[in-house]
């Protein structure tokens, strides 16, 4: 566990719609809906509260049962960040308010997880927003434009997100061998947020950088935000987007009972 005492708050942005796996967060998983596994997993944080932000009743009437807060938000906000934004502003938190986002569709990421990425941004009180990586070893994901990489400073801090391969092996390319990886990193979609930076960027309109690669981090790095970038060893199993998704998050949850 991270050892600094600084309160957060957890945020599970949840929109029904989805066009891979209708209704998600209610879709069943082990005889519960998705959103409840989510803040199952958000309370065994250290967050001081864990609010779920919707746009239907009966995803927050889960997320009540389950025991988290539950705020009404517009189905039409663009984003989960504009949906977290929408919380931090109806409840008036301070600028450097910590807040951590934790996507809806993510019902195997480890409570210890959110508390080291609150933790990382807290100790680090330049930076605006704070993420996680992990290294990238296969040639084959380095290439793959779903995963997507980052590059960073020597001190931590993110010089850019991409769906392309970087940092690129010019040698290697010119060789035609396999790529040096030992410098690649594979993002986390996982955030912690100064709730000041998180208005701010909320009121800002898309980047074109982040048109062009459709990431959503590269509208803070154009407007000169400091994220903080944490590695682990190793990624937590993926969330749910598909109905195979359902049956392998149903076999790890059973697999982690029975350990």
């Amino acid at each position: 566990m991270a050892p600094w005492t600084d309160p957060f708050v957890v945020v599970i942005p949840a929109r029904l719609a989805s066009s891979r796996l209708p209704d998600k967060p209610l879709v069943p998983i082990a005889g519960r809906p998705l959103i409840a596994h989510v803040v199952e997993r958000a309370r065994e944080s250290r967050a001081s509260r864990v609010i779920v932000a919707a746009d239907d009743e009966r995803v927050l009437r889960v997320a009540r049962d389950a025991g988290a807060e539950a705020v009404f938000t517009d189905a039409d906000l663009p984003s989960g960040t504009d949906r977290i934004a929408a919380v931090a502003a109806a409840e008036g938190w301070g600028d450097e308010s910590l807040v951590v986002n934790l996507q809806g569709d993510e019902p195997l990421t480890p409570g210890d997880l959110l508390d080291d990425l609150a933790a990382l941004l807290a100790e680090s009180p330049e930076a605006e927003m704070a993420t996680l990586g992990v290294p990238l070893t296969s040639p084959a994901d380095l290439h793959d434009p779903n995963q997507v990489k980052l590059v960073t400073d020597d001190r931590g801090r993110a010089l850019y997100f991409s769906r392309a391969p970087i940092p690129f092996d010019r040698e290697a390319e010119r060789a035609g061998r396999a790529p040096d990886t030992s410098a690649a990193v594979r993002h986390l979609g996982l955030y912690a947020y100064r709730a000041g930076f998180l208005r701010r960027m909320s009121a800002t309109a898309p980047s074109r950088l982040e048109q062009l690669e459709q990431l959503e981090q590269l509208r803070a790095l154009a407007m000169g935000a400091y994220i903080r970038v944490g590695l682990r060893g190793e990624a937590h199993p993926p969330g749910v987007d598909t109905p195979a998704d359902v049956q392998r998050v149903e076999a790890a949850l059973a697999g982690a009972a029975d350990s």
